[in-house]
């Protein structure tokens, strides 16, 4: 018995030491990739400023670029072309207004003041969700600036980079977001103020309605080439990719079954996907359709999500949520056949990345709509203040 006890102390022992050696190599990765990004950003801030004391600024930063690249490859070692120092210029350019320029006044005093940093800011990660604290400013790899710091829109680009943090997107899955415009998408699903929430807070899903993307983006399942295909050619290749699909339709989502039978009153009917959603706590039922959106299709949802609510979630649960993954929709159709606060949505799909500049076209025109609108309803409701009211006293 003693022996097993101290066998059992000493397995205990292994993982205890394990553990410390992979959190040391995290702390090692994030570690490295403060230390590139404060590096690139300072390199950034020196060139700017010896760039504004030059008298003609585009023929000297060309060859202030060049000396100092020939320069750094020969006393510091490879790896600083003209083109990593234009990078870290930008770089500099983009997010020197968000960051006090205090903290990069000595930017290598010690190894170990930087190590303290990054340690205080992880102790801080859960009493501050700030993008940029003071102690931390860049969350993520330098690979991952790359993207973000050419995207123009200060917005989108927010938006990105607290999605990238939150979800910890590597750099081939923040490259895969923003190539298929998710910022873009998400912000025609919503109205003018959940628009300007996505650049402060993210995606956040507190209702149904804040899952939905216009289009969802298939390209991964692998159709684009197929002149023809039918639902079930659909919904094996979306199965055969099915992680990358769960991460596509957006937070919170576990798969459960596909072609989920039920039998009512002697009849058998199947849902296509049967899906989770943890954050809000119910049933999302997707069914699959490669042509244009009918208003039986609705019908036939709307059944099967009475059917879930009342025969098979637990009290606990909210109300179950369908979603109608179409090829083509016509929103008229769907606001006919559906109550008012309807629990069914319907959604197109693409299967190629969306052509982002028509995207970025869209939601500005459907912004300047909006906004219209909203002028117009003030003037309107000012108005009406100087109006007589009908029924007085002189009548």
């Amino acid at each position: 018995m003693m022996e097993m006890m101290n066998n059992q102390n000493a397995e205990a022992f292994f993982e205890n030491v394990a553990k410390v050696i992979e959190k040391a190599r995290r702390f090692f990765g994030r570690t490295a990739d403060l230390t590139m990004c404060i590096t690139y950003f300072e390199i950034g801030r020196m060139i700017v400023e010896e760039e504004q004391g030059g008298k003609a600024r585009a023929a000297y930063g060309r060859k202030l670029l060049a000396g100092l690249s020939t320069y750094l490859n020969e006393h510091v070692g490879r790896g600083f072309s003209e083109s990593t120092l234009r990078n870290a210029r930008k770089f500099y350019q983009v997010y020197a207004p968000s960051i006090q320029q205090t903290m990069f006044a000595e930017l290598a005093e010690t190894s170990k003041d930087l190590i303290q940093q990054t340690m205080f800011a992880e102790s801080q990660k859960e009493k501050s969700q700030t993008l940029f604290s003071q102690s931390h400013p860049f969350a993520l790899s330098w690979s991952h600036y790359l993207i973000l710091m050419r995207i123009k829109n200060e917005q989108e680009r927010r938006f990105y980079e607290i999605e990238a943090v939150q979800q910890q997107w590597t750099y081939k899955q923040l490259q895969r977001q923003y190539g298929s415009s998710l910022y873009e998408r998400l912000a025609l699903s919503r109205n003018k103020e959940e628009v300007l929430k996505l650049a402060s807070s993210g995606q956040t899903v507190e209702k149904p309605s804040d899952m939905l993307k216009n289009p969802l983006v298939l390209e991964f399942a692998g159709l684009e080439d197929r002149p023809a295909y039918s639902e079930d050619d659909l919904e094996m290749a979306i199965l055969s990719k099915l992680e990358l699909f769960l991460r596509e339709l957006g937070k919170g989502f576990l798969f459960e079954a596909r072609q989920k039978r039920f039998t009512f009153d002697e009849d058998h009917f199947k849902v296509d996907l049967v899906t989770y959603n943890r954050l809000l706590q119910c049933y999302v039922l997707i069914d699959l359709k490669v042509d244009k959106l009918k208003h039986q299709d609705l019908g036939q949802m709307q059944m099967y999500v009475n059917y879930f609510d009342r025969y098979i979630i637990l009290p606990h649960e909210k109300p179950t949520v369908g979603i109608l993954l179409c090829k083509e929709k016509h929103d008229s159709v769907v606001e006919l056949t559906l109550p008012e606060n309807s629990n069914i949505y319907a959604s197109e799909y693409s299967l190629y990345l969306p052509d982002k500049t028509l995207l970025q076209s869209k939601l500005a025109e459907w912004i300047e709509e909006y906004e219209e609108e909203q002028n117009l309803r003030k003037l309107t409701h000012n108005a009406s203040r100087f109006l007589p009211e009908r029924g007085g006293a002189d009548e």
